[in-house]
């Protein structure tokens, strides 16, 4: 399944202080792969979801991999569901009762916002991308010179 983008076309066209309509037919591809780009560079999806992650807990503690953590669902260790007194959540890691070799942990997370922090560097980069599409660092015109 497709994540949503971290930022709507009508968000670029405000930064970029355009109309939406001015934008290319592009505009919601170029949000699309800049917030793909951003979730793969922080390893964060930043939107509210359910996963369920497979983690070896060191010292009876497992740190859950998204964040922030809103609430843990089902714990699955030593072949069992774990009663919710066999654990403890603190923030984004999973405190256990006991000793176990590894855990299931299917759990909620993600902000109900995409942080502004994270939209503003969406909103950058697709804008760099849409008014600079060739990338480049230099241009003249009198005997052409691109870079």
């Amino acid at each position: 399944m497709a994540l949503p983008a971290l930022a709507t076309v009508d968000e670029l066209a405000a930064w970029m202080q355009r109309e939406p309509a001015e934008l290319p037919e592009g505009a919601a591809l170029v949000l699309d792969t800049a917030s793909a780009i951003v979730r793969s560079e922080a390893r964060q999806r930043f939107t509210r979801g359910t996963s369920t992650v497979a983690l070896s807990p060191r010292e009876q503690v497992v740190t859950l991999p998204q964040r922030p953590v809103v609430s843990v669902e089902l714990v699955h260790a030593g072949g069992r569901e774990l009663r919710p007194d066999e654990y403890r959540v603190w923030r984004d890691e999973l405190w256990l009762a006991a000793e176990f070799g590894s855990v299931v942990v299917t759990y909620s997370h993600g902000y109900a916002e995409v942080p502004a922090p994270v939209r503003a560097i969406v909103l950058t980069l697709a804008g760099r991308v849409l008014t600079n599409p060739s990338d480049l660092r230099q241009e003249s015109v009198g005997s052409v010179s691109v870079t």
